[in-house]
This record gives C-alpha cells, sequence and structure tokens, in this order.
C-alpha cells in the first residue's frame, strides 16, 4: 500500500523536493462531462475530482514526513526538504481544455457558447473542488473575457468559500489568446472579492515582462507568473513542436527582472520540469538572501 501511495504522489513530491510551496492538482483537464463521455457514472465522475486533491495533499503529508526525518548531516541527495507552509491549489483548465482541440490556446469556442452556458459546464465541477480539502482554486489558461466573468460569477453565485487565482494566456504578449484585451480581464479579477491573485500561465517566457507591466496598470492584487517552456503547440497534432523553447538556464534568467517588476508569484508551467522549479528556487533564495543584506 505504501509503494502504491508514493506512486500516486510520485510527481507533486519530485516539485516539491524541488522547492515549490505550491501545487497544483492533475485535475486541469478532468471534467464531470467528459468522465461521463467516457463510461463513468455521475458520482465516479465527481469521486475522481475529490482523489486529485486527495493525491496532492497525502503528497504534501509525505513531504512534511520526509522533513522531519531529514538526513542528519544536512545531505539529502540535492532534494530541498524544508518545512515550510505547502499549499494545495485545485485546477480548472478552461472549456478548451475540455474539447481537447486545442482552442484552450485560441479562446474561440463559437457563437453557441455564451456566459450561462460555461457556468453551467464548470459550476458543479467547482463546487466539488472547492469542498475537497484544497486550499484555493487555480483557474488556468483562461483564454478570453467571458469566461473569466464566468469563474468571477461563479465563486459569488455559488459562495465558494476558498480563494481562487486567475491565470491567463497569451501568444502576443499584449493580449489574450483569443485577441480579448488582457486589461479587460485583469480587471474582472480586480473586482472579484474571492480572486487573491492573477497573472499569466502557459506563455513564452519572452512574453512575460511586458504582460507583468500591463496587469499592474488594473489591479492591486498579486501577480502570479508561471509561462511554459516557449515551445509551441500543435493542435491538431495535439503536441508540443521540439526544439522551440529555451533551457531552464535561459528560462530562470527572467525570474529576477520579473520579481523586480512586480511578480509575487513565479513558477513553470507546460514543459517546464522539477529542474525548471530548482533553479527558480535557487534563484529566488539568491534574492532573498541578496534583499537581506542590502
Amino acid at each position: 500500500m505504501c509503494y502504491i501511495d508514493l506512486k500516486k504522489t510520485k510527481v507533486h513530491l519530485d516539485y516539491l523536493e524541488a522547492g515549490a510551496d505550491i501545487i497544483i492538482t492533475a485535475s486541469y483537464q478532468a471534467t464531470i462531462q467528459g468522465f461521463e463521455a467516457k463510461g463513468f457514472s455521475r458520482g465516479d465522475s465527481e469521486a475522481l475530482l475529490r482523489k486529485s486533491v486527495e493525491i496532492a495533499c497525502e503528497a504534501r503529508d509525505i513531504y512534511h514526513d520526509r522533513c522531519r526525518e531529514g538526513s542528519p548531516d544536512g545531505s539529502n541527495d540535492g532534494r530541498v526538504l524544508k518545512h515550510r507552509p505547502i499549499l494545495v491549489a485545485a485546477s480548472v483548465g478552461s472549456y478548451g481544455a475540455y474539447l481537447a482541440d486545442g482552442s484552450e490556446y485560441s479562446g474561440n469556442y463559437g457563437d453557441a457558447i455564451t456566459l450561462e452556458t460555461l457556468k453551467d459546464f464548470h459550476r458543479r465541477r467547482v463546487q466539488i473542488l472547492a469542498e475537497s480539502g484544497a486550499d484555493l482554486i487555480a483557474f488556468e489558461t483562461v483564454p478570453n473575457r467571458v469566461e473569466a466573468q464566468a469563474f468571477a460569477e461563479l465563486l459569488e453565485e455559488e459562495d465558494i468559500k476558498i480563494p481562487a487565482w486567475f491565470s491567463f494566456n497569451s501568444k502576443d504578449g499584449i493580449n489574450v489568446v483569443s485577441g480579448d484585451s488582457l486589461l479587460e480581464c485583469a480587471s474582472i479579477v480586480q473586482s472579484c472579492k474571492n480572486a487573491v491573485a492573477v497573472g499569466i500561465n502557459c506563455t513564452p517566457p519572452r512574453f512575460i515582462h511586458e504582460l507583468i507591466l500591463s496587469i499592474k496598470k488594473v489591479t492591486t492584487k498579486p501577480i502570479l507568473i508561471y509561462p511554459n517552456s516557449g515551445e509551441s503547440y500543435d493542435g491538431d497534432r495535439k503536441e508540443w513542436v521540439q526544439n522551440t523553447g529555451i533551457s531552464d538556464k535561459d528560462f530562470v534568467s527572467y525570474v529576477n527582472k520579473w520579481c523586480e517588476i512586480g511578480a509575487a508569484l513565479v513558477g513553470g508551467c507546460c514543459r517546464t520540469t522539477p529542474r525548471t522549479i530548482r533553479a527558480i528556487y535557487e534563484t529566488l533564495s539568491n534574492r532573498s538572501a541578496s534583499l537581506s543584506s542590502q
């Protein structure tokens, strides 16, 4: 049984041992509608959503046990075993992630998909994840204004008790991927009382600087940034295009500048790895030490 538990939690543990302070559940593309289309019952579909949170929470518990059992001589095989607050964020992907046709990278759902359609689609999933033991909800890769509005209204209508963050994606460094104004999207989050942070995910690192500056114009909330590796995604072939991204070294070369201009939380999204997070952890640790000595 212990072997099975460790196997389930291994990915989360890898990131925690690389220095991550927040782990995100594997529920980005998990939806009740998607599970039911594959033959699962409504009850089983809801249980799978809850399980994604349980696994992340189990990983956190195991990690804290490892911190208490750390090597007496302080050597931990390169692992970061440091007891600290760790948050579990329940991931809610966009409607486009459910479609699995790459439309979370275009935001084009067609005229038939309205604000009410999106709220009805997401409602039960948000309710379940909010009640499953997560510390917050992560609305990720939000591609357009209407879906941001749907999420914000759901938090209010369902009286969701835990906080949420909203992260948008961009392919031009100016607007969100649908072409909607990033300023308008971030303003929706600024007005949402349950939202505790707003930012950008799954976007090439080269665009992040200008996007942070744009978000700062309309929000007083903390800005979170977790870009992808810079690689391009082929929606037709459903795969990442090889050799189109940047190295971990180049990725973290941006980190200090992002923090200088306003990023409060920094991480990695698609095609980044625990090695990337470890490099970010070391960069931020050095930054903190440098600021403390001034």
